[in-house]
């Protein structure tokens, strides 16, 4: 059985902002090798798993998508100070997905170089010290003006190894906290990819009988592209989206915000079709899982919109696994929901059979 920790660790070490996942994809496909039959990577970059059931052909088919991207930093600018042939080289930044800039400044990061092979440049975020800020600007929050990428090297020798373009990952570890709590970078959504594998090794010892589609999708944090892409590609029956949701914390509201190690979150709502909530619902409950229900007024925010949408209109279920300090470098969140939330997604497939898809007809007629 797998260590989810390590696995964990592995994966939110490894860089893949949105648009180069390509690293990422490698160490999920490791993952997955040993539990699925067939391995492909799509033209936008989404790592396709497919694990066959055992039910008569041709056989339903049901897709879990996990994105497998993070958020990032891109380099906008090559700029040197004071002087332009030979002084200090420097990288402005524009962010990559949803960044939150108040957590910036002072980050480790890596600059992912597109020349000479790739070479990968360890670097830090700085600004002018507080003191040295005009008075009125020294309780401001840095913007994106003020914020550079130092990696150490002079502008000349910076302009040959950097592009405007290259990808910027964060330079972060993966660290165990108290109480088997787990806290670094990524954790959106490698967290939902560890649930995945968790759910792949859960059914190489069970029998199932529909086709399992297990996606880690790129591209989610900038536009949900790998959900779109592969939801058309593979044309499942149903789906379901794994992804993390709002841990409760100091200062959260009750609504929307759920407590850690308390189990996953199941979506209802709009975008979470009734009968696949349901029988997610169903599942935990075979299972003696405490879950609880994220309602959703419109759009999730997940892949489940892609899903959702695609073709004639998907059956689509929604997972959440609570996450503290979203969109940070220090999320943290529960190892034992990671667990969880994969056993779920196990023993829900198990339990699909045959009549599945009339009962999820049944129930948008209301019968």
């Amino acid at each position: 059985m797998i260590d989810v920790f390590e696995h964990l660790q592995k994966l939110t070490e490894t860089p893949g902002p949105s648009g180069y996942e390509m690293k990422i994809a490698t160490v999920v496909q490791e993952a997955w090798q040993p539990t699925v039959d067939t391995l492909t990577v799509d033209r936008v970059g989404s790592l396709v798993a497919v694990k066959r059931g055992q039910g008569d052909e041709p056989r339903p088919r049901l897709l879990l998508a996990a994105h497998m991207d993070e958020i990032g930093l891109i380099v906008s600018k090559i700029l040197a100070h004071p002087d332009e042939d030979e002084g200090h080289g420097f990288l402005r930044v524009s962010n990559v997905g949803g960044v939150d800039i108040r957590h910036l400044y002072g980050q480790m990061v890596v600059v992912h170089s597109s020349r000479n092979g790739g070479r990968e440049l360890v670097g830090v975020i700085g600004a002018l010290p507080r003191h040295l800020l005009p008075e009125e600007r020294r309780d401001k929050a840095h913007g994106y003006d003020d914020l550079v990428v130092d990696v150490g090297l002079p502008a000349a020798e910076l302009r040959q190894l950097v592009s405007v373009g290259d990808f910027i990952s964060f330079r972060q570890p993966l660290r165990k906290l108290l109480n088997k709590r787990a806290a670094g970078k990524s954790l959106d959504n490698r967290a939902s990819v560890a649930a995945v594998t968790v759910c792949l090794e859960y059914l190489a010892g069970r029998r199932h009988q529909w086709d399992v589609v297990a996606v880690a999708t790129a591209q989610e944090e900038t536009g949900l592209l790998g959900a779109y892409t592969s939801a058309h590609a593979q044309k499942p029956d149903a789906a379901v989206a794994i992804d993390v949701t709002f841990g409760k914390g100091p200062g959260s509201s009750d609504a929307g915000t759920f407590e850690l190690d308390e189990g996953p979150a199941i979506g209802m709502g709009p975008n979470v079709h009734p009968g696949m909530f349901k029988a997610l619902k169903a599942t935990a409950e075979a299972l003696e899982m405490k879950v609880h229900t994220e309602p959703h007024a419109r759009y999730s925010g997940t892949d489940a919109f892609g899903l959702q949408i695609a073709r004639e209109g998907i059956p689509t279920g929604l997972v959440g696994i609570p996450l503290r300090y979203m969109h940070t470098m220090v999320e943290t969140l529960a190892v034992a929901d990671v667990e969880r939330a994969g056993r779920l997604l196990g023993e829900f497939i198990v339990r699909l059979d045959g009549r599945f898809l009339d009962s999820l007809a049944r129930e948008m007629l209301g019968e």
